[in-house]
């Protein structure tokens, strides 16, 4: 025969359900919580990371940057690094500007070039003129530099007109067929 429960008996075990369901469901809570406020902290750390790859790579193309550009016929005389600004709501950032007093060498600085990223670029281009009036008069070129890239990027770059330099160990050098010649936007 089985034991038989008695209604108080069921109705204290229901109540021991419902505090042990509350316990439960705070743990959750606080696990969850937690597991945000760690993402917040990794991502953050992701971010502060390549912001500060970024500038090491913008540091070895930078200081090669104006005798690659004056071996191919340009003669920049100084740099301007992370120009920023905004135009008609629309926010734009120029890592690397080479310049003299009559044309401007825009260089966008990735720690791993893609193509996604020329394109990105190549639509940024197209408004420099709109976004910088200073140098609405300047023959304006562009360059990619960049640590590593995926395989088709520095060619794709290439057939688009635009230097290719990539960073390697303490400097960076110029990747383009010897017969290359910019794109003027």
């Amino acid at each position: 025969m089985e034991p038989q429960v008695t209604i108080q008996e069921l109705q204290q075990l229901i109540k021991e359900l419902v505090i042990s369901q509350k316990e439960t469901e705070k743990l959750f809570k606080e696990t969850d919580r937690k597991f945000r406020e760690t993402d917040r902290k990794i991502n953050k750390t992701i971010h502060l990371f390549e912001s500060q790859w970024g500038k090491f790579v913008e540091s070895l193309v930078n200081g090669n940057l104006i005798s690659i550009l004056r071996s191919k016929g340009i003669d920049v005389h100084d740099t301007t690094q992370r120009r920023k600004g905004e135009h008609n709501g629309r926010q734009f950032e120029f890592d690397i500007i080479a310049k003299n007093d009559s044309e401007i060498v825009i260089v966008e600085v990735k720690s791993t070039l893609n193509v996604q990223a020329v394109k990105d670029f190549l639509d940024e281009l197209s408004q420099v003129r709109n976004w910088l009036e200073e140098y609405k008069d300047f023959k304006l070129y562009g360059a990619v530099a960049f640590l590593t890239a995926d395989e088709e990027s520095p060619l794709f770059s290439e057939r688009q007109g635009l230097f290719v330099i990539k960073a390697t160990g303490d400097s960076a050098i110029l990747v383009n067929k010897d017969d290359f010649r910019p794109k003027e936007w």
